[in-house]
């Protein structure tokens, strides 16, 4: 049994791993027991090679450029789940317009399902969960551009 201290988005979570068995894993996550799936695992990234000093160069002339068009008011937002549960359904699709206050998804959580809503107005850009699946507190739903 090995207990690990993570700190994700900001919220602290204690992970106790009781077990191994085949492909699951028998962990605690702040006293709540959970079986997780183990998928592939991941290969460390290979060591970065030593740094190469890089000639400074004469700097390019600077390009007339128009202003940027304003970003969209949900461009980058994430919506995150507010507590672990599970996802039980994605009531939007991407590509799809959503307004501040509006149901994206439920997620059940203690017997209670628990309606998660747009924090701001903008457009589905990505789905990051799939109903049935089971997230933490703070996990990625949905991403808004």
């Amino acid at each position: 049994m090995k207990t690990y201290n993570f700190k994700i988005n900001g919220k602290d979570y204690s992970v106790t791993i009781n077990g191994i068995e085949g492909g699951n894993a028998d962990v605690t996550v702040n006293g709540n027991p959970y079986i997780v799936e183990l998928g592939n695992e991941i290969p460390a990234a290979a060591p970065s090679s030593p740094a190469v000093p890089v000639q400074p160069q004469a700097p390019a002339p600077a390009a007339v450029t128009e202003p940027a068009a304003a970003a969209p008011a949900g461009a980058g937002t994430v919506i995150h789940s507010p507590l672990p549960g599970v996802v039980i359904s994605i009531d939007v699709k991407e590509g799809q317009a959503v307004k501040k206050g509006q149901k994206v998804a439920v997620l059940e959580a203690m017997k209670m399902e628990n309606e998660i809503q747009a924090e701001v107005d903008g457009t589905v850009s990505a789905i990051l969960v799939q109903k049935g699946d089971s997230v933490l507190e703070g996990a990625d739903i949905i991403k808004l551009s």
